[in-house]
Parts: C-alpha cells; sequence; structure tokens
C-alpha cells in the first residue's frame, strides 16, 4: 500500500513460486523444441521446414500444459534458422526454397512463453558429421566462452558497464569479434526486450544506460560472435518477415487492408514477435479473406507509421562466419540459474582465453550450490593431496 493509501500493483517476479515454475516450464518446452530443430538440421533440409517445425512444437507442447486455466502460452520469439553469414532472424516465407548444406554454420534461436513468462535461447550447430575446426570452431567457442563470462557477470550487485570489456577480451582471444548491435535484455512478464539491458559492444553511436542487476530479474543472454569485423548490414528490406507490435505507439489507419492486418495482430500477437507466415495463419484460422498480397500491403502502412518494430535480416560480409549462444537466465537470491540448455557439438580450436581475470571470471561458480559443491569437492581432495 502507498502512503496514501492507494493499492500499489506489484509485478510478479521470481518471488513467487508459481512464476519460476512457469519460467521453467518454458524453458523446458523450448528446450526440447531446439533440440527437435537441430536433429532435423541436416544436409537438403529447408529452412522454412525446420523453422515451421520449431513454431509448432512449442505451439503443440504448450497446449498440453494448463489445460484448466484461462492464460496465453505458445511462441514467444518465432523460430530463426540462419546460417554462416547471415546474422539472425531468417524465418523465411512459406515459399522461400532455402535448404542447409554439409558444412553450413547454422543458428537456431527461439522462445516460449506460459502465461507471458518467457525462455528464449539460441545455439549454433555446424552441418553434418566432418569435424568442426578453423572459423567455425573458432566462432562456436568464443560465442559459448563469452556467454558463460557473461552470466557470472549479470548477477545481482554487478553493473551493466562492466559486462561488456570482459565479453570483448573473450572473442580476441579466439581471434573474432561481438557483433554490434546485440542487446541482452531483461525480460518481464509478457516483455520480451525490457528497457534493462545490457549492449555486448558499446560504439560511439550505440550506448546503453549503466545500472545494477537485482535479485529476482529475469536476463536473455545473448551473445553473437564473428569471424569478421561484426558490423552486420541489411542487404534487402523484403527478406524481414520477423515483426511486434509497438504498444507505445498509436495511429489511425487509413486503408482498409492495413486495418485488418493490424486488428489480427492485435488479436493474436498483440505482446510477442511473428512472422508473416503466422499471420497468414491466423488469418486463415478466423476466416478472414486476407489475402498475402494485401498482407504485405496492409504492413507498409503499419510499418511507415511505427505500429510494428520490424527485425531485419542482417548480414555480416560475405565469407565470414557467425555464432550465436543465447539463453534465459534468473537471478535467483542464491545465484543465477541457467534454465535453458542446448546440446554442444565438439569443437576444435587452436585458440583459447589466456587473460587470468577472464580465466578467474570463468572459474566462479554460477549459483551459491554450485560453489558449495565446489567447496566440498576441493574438501575432499585435499587429504589426498597430503599423501
Amino acid at each position: 500500500m502507498s502512503d496514501d493509501g492507494s493499492i500499489e500493483h506489484q509485478e510478479p517476479n521470481l518471488s513467487v513460486p508459481e512464476v519460476v515454475t512457469k519460467y521453467k516450464a518454458a524453458a523446458d518446452i523450448c528446450n526440447r523444441a531446439l533440440l527437435a530443430v537441430v536433429e532435423a538440421a541436416k544436409d537438403g533440409a529447408k529452412v522454412v521446414d525446420l523453422c515451421r517445425m520449431g513454431d509448432q512444437f512449442i505451439n503443440k507442447e504448450c497446449a498440453n500444459i494448463y489445460k484448466g486455466k484461462e492464460i496465453e502460452k505458445g511462441v514467444a520469439f518465432p523460430t530463426c534458422v540462419s546460417a554462416n553469414s547471415i546474422v539472425g532472424h531468417f524465418s523465411p516465407n512459406s515459399e522461400d526454397a532455402t535448404a542447409l548444406k554439409n558444412g553450413d554454420v547454422v543458428k537456431i534461436d527461439m522462445g516460449c512463453h506460459i502465461d507471458g513468462f518467457i525462455a528464449t535461447q539460441a545455439t549454433t550447430i555446424v552441418v553434418g558429421d566432418a569435424a568442426i575446426s578453423g572459423k567455425a570452431a573458432d566462432v562456436i567457442a568464443a560465442a559459448r566462452t563469452a556467454f558463460d563470462a557473461a552470466v557470472r557477470l549479470i548477477r545481482p550487485g554487478k553493473h551493466i558497464a562492466d559486462v561488456s570489456a570482459p565479453l570483448q577480451k573473450v572473442a580476441e582471444s579466439f581471434g573474432c569479434n561481438l557483433v554490434e548491435g546485440v542487446m541482452s535484455h531483461e525480460m518481464k512478464q509478457f516483455v520480451i526486450d525490457g528497457s534493462k539491458c545490457i549492449l555486448n559492444k558499446p560504439t560511439p553511436d550505440q550506448k546503453v544506460e549503466d545500472g545494477e542487476f537485482e535479485e529476482n530479474e529475469v536476463y536473455a543472454v545473448d551473445i553473437v560472435v564473428s569471424s569478421g569485423e561484426g558490423k552486420p548490414r541489411v542487404l534487402d528490406e523484403k527478406e524481414t518477415t520477423v515483426y511486434k507490435r509497438a504498444l507505445e505507439v498509436t495511429y489511425q489507419l487509413k486503408m482498409q487492408a492495413s486495418r485488418a492486418v493490424f486488428s489480427l495482430v492485435n488479436s493474436a500477437f498483440a505482446t510477442m514477435p511473428f512472422t508473416l507466415r503466422a499471420l497468414l495463419d491466423e488469418a486463415a484460422a478466423q476466416k478472414t479473406e486476407l489475402k498475402a498480397s494485401q498482407l504485405k500491403l496492409g504492413l507498409v502502412e503499419c510499418l511507415n507509421h511505427g505500429l510494428l518494430h520490424p527485425y531485419p535480416v542482417l548480414h555480416e560480409k560475405p565469407g565470414e562466419v557467425v555464432a550465436q549462444i543465447k539463453g534465459t537466465v534468473l537471478l535467483m537470491p542464491n545465484g543465477s540459474s541457467i534454465i535453458t540448455s542446448a546440446p554442444r557439438q565438439t569443437v576444435t580450436t587452436e585458440k583459447k582465453v589466456e587473460d587470468k581475470e577472464i580465466l578467474d571470471l570463468l572459474a566462479t561458480p554460477i549459483s551459491a550450490k554450485s560453489a558449495k559443491k565446489k567447496k566440498n569437492k576441493d574438501k575432499a581432495a585435499e587429504p589426498a593431496a597430503a599423501k
């Protein structure tokens, strides 16, 4: 209750056990969906089929839990499958024929939510059974190591401003660069990109406000590493297929097609990102007469007036390789908890971290539980060492 006697609304956070349960339920589905897509990412597999598979898996599994309650659940971030020099957000339309081939370095990114509590994650794999070395191994090892460092820096009492420099040191150790513009966001109920965020690679043109990490916060820790300069660009705006409703913007649309599109967005994707494919599927489910051509026309007016936020397909220079590792981290009172997990292929790189400060950081336990285990293990080893 506030000083004036009115009742204050408190956002549900990790101090509520049911909230933690929902985050973990979302993460479990996300983990299994990612594994299914990883296993299907073979030579010749069409990218659009893999994206559909990920989204359908999430929606199907969400339908099987919390059946008796009227809560929203499903895809929190549409499955994207981005190969080689494509940095991310590649979730093509149904007619796209892009297929994977052996040796492709593939980033698989997705998210799931239960009642607005979101778990997102991404991993990077190499298609085929050949040993992974060279550029591919370097960027994957750099991304994994930078992620491991980030989850030790994003913890209560530490500051946003102290995260980026160690991550860049890690990337440089592997002869790579962090990709500019990539952010790790705090997430809240129905908010996938909260205002509290970490810019992996600040530049004179891109900076974020400093702040202190606090208990009961949730972060999508997103690391993207390139073998090149790490300065992505949009090659073709028509490649963009992922959008999100800009909740803070209002505008009275003029075209009928635009109003129909926006009505669909508000009814089915009011808070979470979505693809054009999903929008067309929703139009069919609602038995509207909205065709693909009308949808694209309506989107233009929505975008021109800022009603939708686009997630453009970004590219690194041809010949370069990009890797991404993303996970959802809960800042619990007893330490951080990484609730997402992905299979890791074996990579062979001759490069490694040698900076003592980074090595000490990586040796730090993530949670109080793992710290206790390490302490007990060290104690048990003492008598043996004395013999």
